[in-house]
């Protein structure tokens, strides 16, 4: 898999990340709003995770909104969403060396500094 660092740049929390790990520039940077995820990267991350409600974003909008309206939720709901809203993406996520650094945690953030300095 391509390396690759997808990201909202609205996100302030993902911003702060990127200015710490020191890759403003980097051409790895994937804002999924501008350039959604691509079908392989979903499949990899997929993979990664085992399911595709791990990969939700579960406190973004369009997601809270389908919860008040009672949606009922699958795989197959959570893939589309992924498909189809960049907002529901769980967020940063770096593809390094074909691991997966998922989320703005701090030990997260650690192992993805510790990676892109391998």
């Amino acid at each position: 898999m391509k390396n690759a660092f997808l990201y909202l740049s609205t996100c302030s929390t993902c911003m702060r990340i990127i200015k710490s790990l020191g890759i403003e520039n980097a051409n790895f940077l994937q804002n999924v709003k501008e350039q959604m995820v691509t079908t392989e990267q979903l499949h990899f991350l997929y993979n990664y995770s085992n399911s595709y409600e791990g990969l939700i974003n579960k406190r973004g909008r369009v997601f809270a909104q389908m919860k008040r309206e009672k949606a009922v939720f699958s795989e197959n709901v959570y893939k589309a969403l992924l498909e189809n809203e960049y907002s529901c993406l769980k967020r940063p996520i770096l593809i390094w060396s074909n691991k997966v650094f998922l989320g703005n945690a701090k030990a997260t953030v650690v192992e993805m500094k510790a990676a892109l300095n391998g």
